[in-house]
């Protein structure tokens, strides 16, 4: 087998020139049994001055234990005397999966060529039509189509990896458990992750064999996956202890031992809101682990913050913790909204003030005044809140909103407002807690 080797004029188009690796010229691994012909293979790379390192091999098993990591091309003789034409292709691609090879062979078969490239190959070459540029664009080509479907691979890799992280995700959000409750239950939820559909916060609301709805809230410190992981973990298990009959306090000290077993580190703690609302509705037992208080809607009536003077620490923040129970009467009509602090953390323009409590009070009375009610009320709050953020917030945002209407209204039983009432949006936002 003889390779035609004469020299042309290089003058004109530039030539395409494999770019050298950081760490010096671009390896190339040469598999041909004829001495003569693989000689001429390399001065026909060297004619051209193509900055390239070839290794020589005479056979296919010769030449396996010289690839590495970083040979960029591989040009093979499918003619080889131990050879098995295509399916040494394959075997080549096998063992490095990311470098470009070039089938060469001294017959004009244009099949055979097609053959090659379905069977893995980047081109495929004619020995008596090869000359120094020519064999020095296909290197070059070989190398950059490889790259290109490596990344193309990596993408689709990713993208597919994107979707069952979202599905994944997306299963781990709760489905509320409330049939029989005569209860309208909304929920927004936007992590602050990119990209991500669930965060630190969580939530749930499950009716049990009593006619008692139990809901929960609550915030893991921290933005991450481990974060989010655990939130998932403490909603599961807050869901399997209700069910098992634990209530109240009891509830709450097991759910702390569970992050303290679940979570990564130490200083990881969370925040929690917890309501058991009675079988007919008219009131619930609020308990508060470090947790914002829940808002109150009534029409005729500005929101109102629940009772959240014993309010006890975060779980996992202090070896033990008391967490007393608040009775609060809720009335025949209702809505309770519940929230984690991503929600009134927002800034307010430009300057370092928060929305705060307060805040979020007036702008929730404006619009429920304005007759906005379930998810319009949610999602005009939400959007409201990152338009005086100037943007989406940072933070993980849960929001809940739980609303029982009666046949028959009943005079509502007073509850006396937790904190002043607002003095108008203008001053209340004026007046939030520093960053």
């Amino acid at each position: 087998m003889t390779v035609q080797n004469r020299r042309e004029s290089v003058a004109g188009a530039p030539i395409p020139r494999p770019r050298p690796s950081a760490s010096g010229p671009l390896p190339v691994l040469l598999i041909e049994d004829d001495p003569v012909d693989a000689e001429a293979v390399q001065n026909l790379l060297a004619e051209i001055g193509t900055e390239v390192q070839v290794r020589w091999a005479t056979s296919l098993a010769e030449a396996l234990p010289q690839l590495t990591a970083d040979t960029a091309c591989v040009l093979l003789d499918l003619e080889l005397p131990d050879g098995k034409g295509l399916e040494d292709i394959r075997t080549l691609l096998r063992r490095a999966p990311r470098t470009a090879v070039l089938a060469v062979t001294g017959t004009v078969d244009l099949q055979l060529g097609a053959a090659a490239v379905a069977a893995g190959a980047q081109d495929f070459l004619v020995k008596q039509e090869m000359d120094g540029r020519l064999l020095t664009r296909a290197v070059r080509y070989a190398v950059e189509r490889k790259r290109a479907d490596e990344s193309q691979r990596r993408l689709v890799e990713a993208e597919l990896r994107g979707q069952e992280n979202a599905r994944l995700q997306r299963h781990l959000l709760p489905t509320p458990l409330l049939d029989g409750s005569g209860l309208a239950f909304h929920a927004r939820y936007r992590p602050g992750r990119r990209r991500a559909l669930l965060g630190g916060d969580f939530y749930d609301a499950v009716r049990t064999a009593d006619g008692v709805v139990h809901v929960v809230i609550g915030d893991v410190c921290g933005h991450g996956p481990d974060e989010a992981a655990l939130g998932v973990a403490l909603r599961i298990a807050w869901r399997t202890l209700v069910f098992a009959g634990l209530t109240g306090e009891e509830l709450l000290a097991t759910l702390q031992r569970v992050l303290e077993h679940e979570r990564r580190s130490e200083e990881i703690f969370a925040t929690l809101c917890m309501l058991a609302i009675a079988p007919e509705g008219h009131e619930a037992e609020l308990h508060l682990a470090g947790h914002p208080a829940p808002l109150l809607l009534r029409d005729g009536a500005g929101p109102v913050l629940l009772p959240f003077d014993d309010t006890g620490p975060a779980l996992g923040l202090l070896g033990g913790g008391a967490w007393p129970a608040a009775r609060v009467p809720l009335g025949p009509e209702w809505s309770l909204m519940l929230y984690t602090d991503g929600l009134i953390e927002g800034r307010i323009g430009a300057g370092t003030r928060r929305l705060g409590q307060e805040g979020l009070i007036d702008l929730i009375g404006d619009h429920h005044g304005a007759g906005l009610h379930g998810e319009t009320l949610i999602d005009t709050a939400v959007s409201e809140v990152e338009d005086l953020n100037g943007g989406a917030l940072a933070d993980d945002v849960a929001v809940l909103l739980l609303t029982r209407a009666a046949a028959e209204a009943a005079p509502a039983p007073a509850v006396t407002r937790a904190r002043r009432a607002p003095r108008g949006r203008s001053a209340s936002r004026a007046s939030g807690s520093p960053a």
